[in-house]
């Protein structure tokens, strides 16, 4: 008989950034760094004989927690990718809940008629799992293996073992665990969806919740270029608001300067000035130069707002999470901002999230700090 410990990937962009990622590659979180950790002291003392993971990053950097400590090498497999979601890749799940409402429900629903461009449909998915589990089996007759995937292509595959439809089974959790055992080339499942080594905040229901229809309504956001001179009101006032919020009063605000500043960089491109909505509630502003520190192989945010009333939900994670899939297409290194130095909240939001200081540049009512994150594809 081989043990198989089937895990679901660590929480990685496309999960933290609110994006269909599938078959695109995006890295761990901060978050998904320490759940790989307590992966690891999981399974502190079993012993596997192989380690197997998708080619993608999220899972090869996830396996590194069972291959690395025993020293052995990590065997990649495309048979366990994600669900493939053709040109749905990349692309906010608030914009395809506005876009393409029926068929993300369907999506979600795990409706086996699902099918978009270029995508991989439920059943194809459901063969692909049960196929790449048969065949690691066969591999390792009487040994212990650790396969690590994704939510969806788990949810494929243990619908097929556990004889159900693939929407009976729960998104699993990320790192969440199921162990199966192989003999004679029947799969039979222990249990699935064990996310104990992540402690007792870890509630599974979240993960599928947070997927659904009602979840998306709530916290996805999507973007649109802001239009000026039509928008410049609204431009301007995010602008005041933040300038206050920042810096505690409106000394050395100069509305005209930042105004031509965006119709700038909003004549680079107009993608370069987004709004980020709910719905059609209006969140927040995204700016970006696209110009500035190009030579650095750098991206710069030049302006990251969040309305009053849609501050500490979770939702300006997304607007970075924009800024990192338009900077990494142009394949820069690294993510740049400015900050106030007394902006406690802002500064502790940005390190959160991985940004630290590398400096300070004129600007504000003296100085800004200037701050950094990797955003390279490397494991």
């Amino acid at each position: 008989m081989t043990t198989i410990y089937l895990i679901r990937h660590g929480q990685a962009e496309g999960n933290l950034y609110r994006r269909c990622h599938s078959w695109h590659n995006g890295l761990l979180t901060l978050k998904g760094r320490e759940q790989v950790k307590a992966l690891e002291k999981r399974f502190k003392g079993v012993h596997f004989d192989a380690v197997y993971s998708s080619d993608l990053y999220r899972a090869m950097s996830t396996a590194g927690a069972v291959y690395r400590p025993r020293g052995l090498t990590l065997r990649v497999d495309p048979g366990l990718r994600e669900i493939g979601a053709g040109v749905w890749e990349d692309v906010p799940w608030g914009q395809l809940l506005h876009d393409h409402r029926e068929s993300l429900t369907a999506f979600l629903g795990c409706d086996d008629r699902w099918q978009i461009e270029g995508c991989e449909t439920f059943p194809q998915v459901r063969r692909r799992m049960d196929e790449s589990i048969r065949r690691i089996a066969a591999a390792h007759p009487d040994q212990t293996v650790a396969v690590v995937s994704h939510g969806c292509a788990i949810r494929c595959g243990l619908s097929v073992w556990l004889g159900t439809t693939t929407d009976q089974v729960p998104l699993p959790d990320n790192t969440g665990v199921a162990k199966l055992e192989v003999e004679d080339g029947h799969v039979s499942v222990s249990y699935y969806n064990d996310n104990s080594h992540l402690g007792p905040g870890a509630a599974l229901p979240k993960a599928s919740v947070s997927y659904g229809i009602p979840g998306m309504e709530r916290n996805a956001l999507r973007f649109s270029p802001l239009s000026l001179p039509q928008e410049r009101e609204l431009y301007l006032s995010a602008r005041r608001e933040g300038w206050q919020a920042s810096h505690g009063a409106m000394d050395g605000f100069d509305g005209e300067a930042f105004l031509a500043a965006a119709e700038k960089n909003s004549a680079q491109d107009p993608n370069c000035l987004l709004t980020a909505r709910l719905g059609d509630a209006f969140v927040g502003i995204l700016q970006m130069d696209w110009e500035q520190d190009k030579t650095q192989r750098a991206g710069r945010i030049s302006f990251l707002y969040i309305a009053p009333e849609y501050r500490c939900h979770g939702l300006g994670v997304q607007l970075l999470g924009q800024a990192v899939s338009v900077y990494r297409a142009m394949g820069r290194q690294f993510l740049r901002l400015r900050c106030a130095p007394e902006n406690e909240r802002a500064k502790k939001f940005y390190h959160s999230h991985g940004f630290y200081k590398i400096g300070e540049e004129p600007g504000g009512t003296g100085h800004l700090d200037t701050m950094e994150k990797y955003v390279g594809l490397e494991l």
